[in-house]
């Protein structure tokens, strides 16, 4: 396990534990809990709001992700469990970066230095987040990562002609039946789409799709279309748990991280 990921492990199990309870004096460090669900209530189907649409915040809890370390499912497979292993279609240049990437253990990982994730990384990084839908726009909040919101608008605004470039994107979504699909540019390159290394360009094109499948359970899925680092587009899924009874903490990762000096790599 490299070092760096040690902190944020350790507190996404300390924030499973429900407001007001202490955490277990069993739970092992780096173990994220499988179990999601409320151990006295069987898992109900997903809630909606007064328009029909399910909603994917309603309830006392926190969505939170388990480490999905590899989007092609490579690797441990308890640390990247996608619904199926993906063979990434590379561009030569950029098979070369993620390669090089891999077996320098990831000493260059922006998210490290404390920046934010970028998309799809963000819903791939262990620390709970919640979800507000309003009439006009669906809001994120999320716990770790830099301690960022995203806004996705569903007003029916186009993208902006020239959006300037950020870590999560210009996003606009709508609905298809009980999927909020996402619509996503604009992107800078400082980030990395996962934690294994996969490159990408300003030229990322991201299609999300959340479906909450019950009440228990997000299903995740992302379609990355970046001719400049891939020969097609690919689309990896998976899912997200909830965890009843989670707030979100504060969290404070800055620039002058004194963890650094243990990111040696190769």
């Amino acid at each position: 396990m490299r070092v760096s990921l040690t902190g944020a492990i350790i507190l996404t199990v300390l924030s499973l534990r429900p407001t007001g309870q202490s955490a277990p004096g069993a739970a092992v460090a780096g173990r994220i809990p499988e179990r999601s669900e409320s151990p006295t209530s069987p898992v109900r189907p997903a809630p909606r709001l007064p328009d029909g649409h399910p909603d994917l915040g309603n309830g006392k809890g926190s969505w939170n992700p388990r480490v999905m370390a590899n989007l092609a499912g490579l690797g441990e497979p308890t640390r990247s469990r996608v619904e199926r292993i993906v063979d990434v279609p590379f561009q030569p240049w950029a098979k070369a970066v993620y390669e090089e990437r891999q077996q320098n253990l990831q000493q260059h990982d922006p998210e490290s230095r404390c920046l934010p994730p970028g998309i799809p990384r963000m819903m791939a990084t262990p620390f709970p987040f919640q979800i507000f839908q309003l009439s006009d726009r669906v809001l994120f909040v999320f716990e770790g990562g830099a301690h960022v919101w995203r806004a996705i608008y569903t007003d029916g605004r186009a993208h902006h002609k020239d959006p300037n470039p950020s870590f999560l994107g210009d996003s606009v979504g709508h609905w298809e039946g009980d999927t909020l699909t996402v619509d996503v540019i604009g992107f800078n390159e400082a980030t990395w789409l996962d934690q294994a290394g996969h490159p990408h360009t300003d030229a990322l094109h991201v299609i999300e799709r959340f479906t909450r499948t019950n009440e228990a359970t997000l299903r995740y899925e992302v379609t990355i279309d970046d001719p400049k680092a891939y020969t097609k587009p690919w689309t990896t899924s998976y899912t997200i748990p909830w965890a009843f009874g989670t707030e979100l903490y504060e969290y404070i990762c800055q620039e002058n991280n004194k963890d650094l000096a243990h990111m040696v790599g190769k």
